[in-house]
């Protein structure tokens, strides 16, 4: 793959065979980002699990302490009094079959998140060969099917995020933006990896943390120890 001056320039910065403790790594992340825009800044977590099995799943949602840096915009699907608190909480969209005949007819997916109460599920599941593929249909296991629809929203707003295995076993997650400098996104590393410690399935064998690799957007990737963690 064709590398521009820029990024070969950020790669020499990096020893590509050295393992990072994560506040060094994120320092080089965000001395090596050399974009025009504020680079959102991924961790990329590789697990010793096989996602293929049930009781392998890594699955969860956790808000991080200085958010990602994204506004996410929010779709709720709730009724009556459910719905006006999650417009109170800050909802870009509240409804219910109107939304669903939107999604179908027109196509729309102007959102990021969308969160349900329990009692919409039957609506919202209509939509799942649109919303599962791109990842936005709710479950409980996020913390996106709940009664406490205004709750939910409120922590979208503030920053949460959701990880889940991808058929190859790794985990993608933006943990923020290079503006946001090494303390900080130190401080989002450390809360997303102890949750996925914490997530750690019982069926799990061997080393759980296979590797964990950070990059901007636009820039190199850099190893992160996790030694200390696991």
């Amino acid at each position: 793959m064709f590398r521009g001056k820029k990024y070969q320039n950020s790669a020499k910065q990096i020893d590509r065979t050295a393992l990072y403790e994560s506040k060094d790594a994120f320092e080089l992340v965000c001395k090596t980002a050399s974009a025009k825009f504020d680079e959102t800044v991924e961790l990329h977590v590789r697990l010793g699990v096989d996602s293929r099995h049930a009781d392998q799943q890594v699955r969860g949602a956790i808000v991080l302490p200085h958010g990602t840096g994204k506004t996410r915009r929010v779709l709720v699907f709730a009724k009556g009094d459910k719905a006006d608190a999650a417009r109170e909480a800050g909802a870009d969209f509240v409804g219910d079959m109107d939304m669903v005949e939107k999604i179908q007819k027109e196509n729309w997916f102007d959102f990021d998140v969308v969160v349900a109460s329990p009692d919409m599920m039957g609506v919202v599941g209509r939509l799942g060969k649109l919303l599962g593929p791109k990842g936005l249909m709710p479950s409980p296991k996020a913390g996106t099917v709940t009664p406490d629809v205004a709750k939910a929203v409120q922590e979208v707003k503030a920053g949460k995020i959701e990880y889940r295995l991808d058929k190859t076993n790794i985990i993608h997650c933006p943990i923020g933006k290079v503006s946001f400098g090494a303390d900080k996104l130190n401080d989002n590393f450390n809360t997303l990896i102890g949750a996925i410690i914490k997530a750690k399935p019982a069926a799990a064998k061997g080393q759980y943390i296979r590797s964990c690799v950070t990059a901007s957007t636009m820039g190199p990737g850099v190893k992160v120890s996790t030694a200390r963690l696991a």
